[in-house]
């Protein structure tokens, strides 16, 4: 059973940084993509990242395209997503995916339970 626990999440002032980390584990399937999404309260789910753990290729939305850098530790089986320059509209819940293949983009296969970004102005 795929498990995907983010954290790192919390409140910080505009223009500064976090780090979310999302430790996965019950990958049945090697070079997994990892991607990060975020949502606001009555708004559809938005791409922000991914990572295509085989090649270390990654691809932005334009969420995260320019402030934000996702990352992964093979070892640790953990991907991170930097976000610098955090701006009140990046407030959201942000959620870490997973898949086997196919786009980087979406459909994912797993999900993590989500962590809480609130960037105050």
């Amino acid at each position: 059973q795929v498990q995907l626990v983010e954290s790192g999440g919390g409140l910080v002032q505009a223009g500064g940084s976090l780090r979310l980390s999302c430790k996965a584990s019950g990958h049945t399937f090697s070079g997994p993509i990892m991607g990060w999404f975020r949502q606001v309260p009555g708004l559809e789910r938005e791409f922000v990242a991914a990572i295509r753990w085989s090649s270390d290729s990654a691809y932005y939305g334009s969420s995260g395209k320019g402030r934000f850098t996702i990352s992964g530790d093979n070892a640790k089986n953990t991907v991170f997503l930097q976000m610098n320059s955090l701006k009140p509209e990046d407030t959201a819940v942000y959620y870490c995916a997973s898949k086997a293949g196919g786009p980087l983009t979406g459909p994912y296969d797993y999900w993590g339970q989500g962590t809480q970004v609130t960037v105050s102005s």
